[in-house]
């Protein structure tokens, strides 16, 4: 897996996350990933929870809002958060992605919370590809 950096000083209400990644299928793992890292701490999460999530954008750095938007909705709807996420990226404009996702229901007693998320935003939000190395900034309102 790729790895990501939580940034300082980007935003005082939002959290900035920056992704490197080796591939497309590893950006949106790794998304996934620190997602999931900010919202709980992944090593309480009972993994009782497994999604098939497909989802389709014309742009590629459409597709990782879109793909991290539903992250944020599933939790907030279902109280889900996945932290394990195997993800497969296809086309080339219309982009597809179809992920099998990994986690657990937020139990409160077990859980430990982190930040809320409510939505991703496009404030300097990019996705960027350059000798083999993919990376994406991306600022969280929470």
């Amino acid at each position: 897996m790729g790895r990501y950096t939580f940034l300082e000083d980007v935003a005082l209400a939002d959290c900035a996350v920056e992704i490197e990644a080796k591939d497309p299928a590893d950006l949106f793992e790794t998304a996934a990933a620190a997602l999931a890292a900010l919202m709980v701490d992944p090593g309480t999460m009972r993994l009782s929870v497994e999604r098939t999530i497909t989802l389709t954008a014309r742009e590629l750095d459409l597709l990782l809002y879109d793909w991290l938007s539903e992250l944020i909705y599933r939790k907030d709807r279902d109280r889900e958060v996945f932290t394990r996420v195997a993800a497969r990226v296809s086309g080339t404009g219309p982009f597809e992605l179809t992920a099998q996702a990994h986690g657990g229901v937020i139990d409160p007693t077990v859980t430990a919370l982190g930040a809320d998320p409510k939505a991703v935003t496009f404030h300097q939000f990019a996705v960027t590809s350059a000798e083999g190395v993919w990376r994406a900034r991306v600022v969280i309102d929470i």
